[in-house]
């Protein structure tokens, strides 16, 4: 066999296993080291094996993620998350659909202390869900909210994915974290603005809720919240200003939100104990992901899979529209089997070369796949985030039900996707106007 068809055979067992839920990590470097031993010999595939992993997971610029993480659990922890809903509800509720566009809301300010489409999904789930419930919302539209704006961890910054692409792609991550705030924010706008619509049609979906808030309520809703804006706009502005760069960002950020929660009593030993075993466990199973991709990296480049599926590619049109509605193909199918973060890893290799080869821009492009991997967080049969509401809400909502709900958050998802394809600036301006 030549050396293209050992990497097809690979790749096709690869996503075999993953497919039988073996560990992803796990089943891309055994699958590695077996491809390379084949190629060459068990010598060379035990070199590659000793040194590469160090040689990638030492880079300075991937203790940006356990710092974001940190500073996620250390926000939740702390309690600097818990009263966000409850005062976006108070200035919110007035709107058709108030409830569901203050868990918008919530979801994207709980997402940028996070960075973690799944801890938002699941923390929100818990303080959202059964508030909209108990007000007569549609359960479909309650946990389908929830769900789909929990997704915009992965484009707001600081997200763990842009961190990873970033690394992976050699691109700058704060470039990247500012290519991914508008983008984000639209995701949004196109919920909230979805909900009102759907609401104003059919007000039954939205039950009847009667909010009576005084400004005295108001102002002391914000004094509670103020811990979490506070928190975004020093690491956000940090960064955006170049003050200080993506991996400091996120070592202060984890630094204040531990003197936040301590100045207001919110955090105890116990609370910060289980934020720092989280990170831990959570950065241990994506560097592990991370070492299998690197490991399959290598393998694939031996193989020169990767340039013939570029040529492949590249043999039915160069243009550059007919490569990413491939590439976009590829996502969406791919997303509805495999976890977010293994998706990235997974088609990295392949895709990159590709990318490069018809010169479009890495920037742009890691929006558009982290877009792609957002819908594949709500997309059946798996739909990560689906699942994790789920969990957290039990026999409250079935499966079928949540699935329904999202139905209408995926259509407005394709609608930012074409935008962001469209309007190349809405992710390329921010970037220009800093680092220019």
């Amino acid at each position: 066999m030549d050396n293209t068809t050992i990497g097809v055979i690979a790749v096709g067992i690869t996503l075999l296993l993953i497919a039988l839920r073996f560990p992803i990590g796990v089943v891309l470097g055994l699958v590695s080291i077996v491809g390379i031993a084949e190629l060459t010999n068990m010598r060379i595939a035990w070199g590659v094996v000793s040194a590469t992993p160090f040689d990638f997971i030492g880079q300075w610029e991937l203790t940006a993620a356990p710092m974001f993480l940190f500073m996620g659990y250390l926000a939740t922890e702390g309690k600097l998350t818990s009263g966000l809903f409850g005062a976006l509800r108070l200035f919110l509720a007035r709107l058709p659909g108030g409830l569901a566009i203050s868990s918008v809301g919530a979801c994207t300010f709980f997402a940028a202390a996070s960075g973690s489409s799944v801890a938002t999904a699941a923390a929100m789930s818990r303080i959202a869900v059964p508030e909209m419930l108990k007000n007569g919302y549609d359960k479909g539209l309650a946990t389908g909210t929830i769900a789909a704006s929990g997704t915009l961890g992965s484009l707001i910054p600081p997200s763990v994915l842009l961190i990873l692409y970033g690394v992976y792609a050699q691109v700058s991550v704060g470039q990247l974290f500012m290519a991914g705030f508008i983008p984000g924010l639209v995701s949004a706008l196109l919920y909230a603005m979805m909900i009102m619509v759907r609401v104003k049609a059919n007000p039954a979906l939205a039950g009847e809720v009667k909010v009576e808030a005084t400004r005295a309520d108001k102002i002391a809703a914000l004094k509670e919240i103020w811990p979490l804006p506070t928190l975004i706009l020093l690491v956000l502005g940090g960064i955006f200003t170049g003050f200080f760069s993506p991996t400091e960002a996120g070592a202060l950020g984890a630094f204040f939100a531990l003197c936040i929660a301590l100045a207001r009593r919110s955090i105890d030993w116990d609370g910060f104990k289980t934020a720092a075993v989280n990170t831990l466990q959570s950065t241990a199973s994506i560097f592990l992901i991370l070492i299998g991709s690197v490991l399959f990296t290598k393998f694939l480049a031996m193989s020169r899979l990767p340039t013939a599926f570029s040529e492949m590619i590249l043999s039915v049109s160069d243009s550059q529209w007919w490569i990413l509605f491939a590439v976009a193909l590829i996502y969406l199918l791919l997303g509805m089997l495999i976890d977010s973060i293994g998706l990235l890893l997974l088609t990295l290799p392949l895709i990159l070369p590709l990318v490069d080869t018809a010169g479009i821009d890495a920037i742009w492009f890691g929006i558009i796949v982290i877009k792609l991997l957002e819908v594949g967080l709500v997309t059946p049969p798996i739909g990560l985030n689906v699942y994790v509401i789920k969990g957290a809400l039990g026999n409250l909502v079935t499966l079928p039900e949540v699935f329904r709900g999202v139905s209408w958050f995926i259509l407005m998802d394709f609608v930012a996707l074409l935008l962001i394809i469209l309007i190349p600036a809405m992710s390329l301006w921010l970037p220009s106007l800093v680092y220019n």
